[in-house]
């Protein structure tokens, strides 16, 4: 019998007042009640990271919380980063966690959620996070899930305003991602 795989959610804004991890609920619902996965909701918010002055691996004394996100970024089978747009880019607590890790995110398949109050739906961070990714030599996750007007789309516990459709396009996504996941699996 093969074994259930696991997808980790990053829940990138550590704002107050956040909305964005509207959507991380979403996916960990979703993914949860669809028997998909297992899901592992890493929030960046709850796992007060400090600033990095280094990579995991050249830290004398890594936290707890650091050594937590490290162990379930390696036992994921697949990521997907929930990322909100501010200001045409994504927020430093989420570029903070990948550049903490390395080795960690190489060949892991990446799908990229991107989130905004406007129209465009996290665009300019979403093309941001797929350079930073190819570049630590993540695998990219062809299909993207970016998310216009959250406010209006998803409320404070992740339920979509438009149930039919958004889970139709997750479906189309997660699909992506558990192929990603398949690929990866034939190059080991």
């Amino acid at each position: 019998m093969e074994r259930k795989k696991t997808i980790a959610i990053i829940s990138g804004s550590i704002r107050t007042g956040r909305v964005s991890h509207r959507v991380a609920l979403f996916f960990q619902k979703f993914i949860t009640e669809n028997n998909m996965a297992d899901v592992a909701l890493l929030d960046l918010k709850a796992l007060n990271f400090p600033l990095s002055e280094e990579r995991l691996k050249y830290l004398p004394q890594p936290s707890n919380e650091i050594l937590f996100f490290s162990s379930e970024i390696k036992r994921a089978d697949a990521v997907i980063v929930v990322s909100p747009e501010y200001n045409s880019g994504y927020p430093a607590s989420v570029k903070n966690a990948i550049d903490l890790l390395y080795d960690e995110w190489y060949r892991k398949p990446i799908g990229i959620v991107s989130v905004s109050d406007g129209n465009f739906g996290g665009m300019h961070a979403l093309q941001m996070l797929q350079t930073v990714f190819l570049k630590v030599k993540a695998s990219l996750v062809p299909a993207t899930f970016p998310v216009p007007l959250v406010h209006a789309n998803y409320d404070e516990n992740g339920n979509p305003t438009d149930k039919e459709r958004t889970e139709k396009r997750a479906k189309l996504f997660l699909a992506e991602i558990m192929k990603s996941i398949q690929s990866n699996e034939l190059l080991k």
